[in-house]
């Protein structure tokens, strides 16, 4: 007599789980739906979202991963298509929106092949054959580029900046960022965008954008009777505070007498004093404390006319040694003259509704500053993140010495030899690889739509085009036609692309594989999920 085979339950009560086709499907429905979020951002004709958080504060951008943060999605896929664009954006700087969307193309382009009974595993490995194959192409189309290129530089600068709400003044904007890259590079090869801040004020306008050759703070002076410009200043940078430090246990002081508490403040004032003095001997005019300034050794400061400003970030203290040639000093009895830097002008200007410090005029700066102005505060962050998107491409092109053009130009010369290379493929492998090559096509394709052109025949325009051997031609969004993108100017540094696709091939692999999803978390109503035991 045969038993009944009881169900056995390892998963809690309150967990859910999704199997097989079901789950691939859910998966890759998140995946996309992310990548429609901001597929109509990407472009010069890109449109921009309005971004509402749970406190009423407005964000108006169309940056791919400003736009992923302030989602905030649930979905575990859909979680790994956002770190995409974070990755892009901490890589590279720029990009991110690419990243998403051609993840998301991936993704779907994928599913037929899965309902027409093609296993995961051999998509997944004509994924990864196809983007090798894409990593060669891109390498063996790129051009060079350096440092002494100042004018392909501006062109990059340019592109990263279209479409991104400052085109009245982005030709400016982009000699500032040349100039800020040629600047920290000092002759090197390459620019750190760590050394290049940037910083944002409202009040004026866009064009009012500065580049200071030396640092901008959101400080000011300790004490109003501190000079509140100096010339021709000598830096001191310190990570010791200039106050009397509290004790790292509970104490009590028992005073008796009230000529020993004048003497316990006299004695208090006595080591604030020689801490200044020993500042003063240093021959510093200015000082920039990471830590603290008691209010007393400000004025005593102030008397030996020397500007000061206390708890200074980390970052800004490790610029202002770039920019100034000081060094950090953690010990006030060993200041040496050697640790003092030097800037043209130190000053406390009100800019806007608040006052600012400013290095300025540093004679061997290798940090720079760049000061963004806008009518509003949300057209200064615009401003601001466009900025930062041009510092990223301008490093990372001189980072990788390479550079392409744009306007989907490389994605449809690594689509068309995709397609190439996928007829040399026997097995199913080839299937995927022909997938992969039509997702790549999702980049122009979108940059035709979104600038309001037929994208049927702005394909079959620009195929024609790269098959008559015109590696550059692009999609004209102003110009409404095919174009070159090369000699149009809109050039990309060569890292955007290589990054955009591992990353995107990267995380559709591993979200194709997943054929199992459980959830642990709470869900009202939620039953366990029994696993039946074969045995008797």
């Amino acid at each position: 007599m045969t038993k009944d085979i009881q169900p056995i339950f390892i998963l809690p009560p309150e967990s859910t789980r999704t199997t097989g086709r079901e789950a691939q499907r859910a998966n890759i429905q998140a995946a996309k739906l992310v990548a429609q979020a901001v597929r109509t951002t990407l472009g010069p004709k890109g449109m921009d979202k309005m971004l509402v958080d749970s406190a009423g504060e407005v964000t108006v951008t169309n940056d791919g991963v400003t736009i992923l943060e302030e989602m905030r999605v649930d979905h575990p896929c859909a979680k790994m298509i956002v770190e995409i664009a974070k990755t892009q954006e901490r890589e590279v700087g720029d990009g991110t929106t690419t990243a998403v969307v051609l993840a998301g193309e991936l993704l779907g382009n994928a599913e037929p092949l899965l309902e027409a009974g093609v296993h995961p595993t051999i998509v997944a490995k004509g994924y990864r054959l196809a983007a090798a194959k894409a990593q060669e192409t891109l390498a063996s189309i790129a051009r060079p580029i350096s440092i002494s290129q100042e004018d392909l530089l501006e062109r990059i600068a340019l592109t990263a900046m279209t479409g991104k709400g400052v085109e009245e003044a982005k030709d400016a904007l982009a000699r500032i960022v040349v100039t800020a890259a040629r600047t920290v590079a000092q002759g090197g090869k390459t620019a750190e965008r760590s050394a290049m801040k940037v910083e944002r004020k409202a009040g004026g306008g866009v064009a009012d954008t500065e580049l200071i050759n030396g640092l901008a703070l959101d400080k000011e002076r300790v004490a109003s009777s501190m000079p509140s410009r100096v010339a021709g200043a000598r830096i001191l940078l310190i990570d010791v505070p200039l106050e009397i430090k509290n004790t790292e246990i509970d104490a009590r002081i028992s005073i008796t007498d009230p000529d020993k508490l004048q003497a316990f403040f006299d004695m208090e004032e006595r080591m604030l004093r020689g801490m200044v003095e020993k500042v003063a001997r240093s021959g510093a005019s200015v000082v920039f404390s990471q830590k603290g300034i008691d209010d007393l050794a400000a004025h005593f400061l102030a008397k030996r006319g020397i500007f000061a400003a206390r708890r200074v970030k980390k970052s800004d203290m490790e610029r202002l040694e770039r920019a100034s040639g000081a060094r950090i000093a953690s010990n006030l009895d060993d200041i040496v003259p050697e640790d003092l830097g030097a800037a043209g002008l130190v000053e406390e200007v009100k800019v806007g509704d608040d006052r600012m410090t400013f290095v300025r005029d540093c004679p061997h700066a290798r940090a720079v500053t760049i000061l963004v102005r806008g009518s509003t505060e949300h057209i200064a962050a615009e401003a601001q993140r466009a900025l930062e998107d041009a510092i990223g491409d301008v490093s990372a092109a001189l980072a990788s010495g390479k550079v392409v053009a744009g306007a989907g130009a490389p994605e449809m010369e690594v689509a068309r030899r995709l397609h190439a290379y996928a007829t040399t493929l026997s097995g199913r492998e080839q299937l995927a690889v022909k997938a992969f090559a039509d997702a790549i096509e999702i980049i122009p394709r979108t940059l035709a739509e979104n600038a309001g052109l037929d994208p049927i025949d702005t394909l079959a325009q620009l195929k024609a085009a790269h098959d008559n051997g015109a590696v550059w031609a692009g999609v004209g969004a102003t110009q409404g036609a095919a174009m070159d993108a090369w000699e149009a100017g809109v050039i990309e540094p060569l890292r955007i692309k290589t990054q955009a696709l591992a990353s995107a091939a990267e995380v559709a692999v591993m979200i194709l594989r997943i054929d199992d999803v459980i959830l642990s978390g709470p869900e009202e109503g939620a039953q366990g999920q029994p696993m039946r035991h074969d045995g008797p």
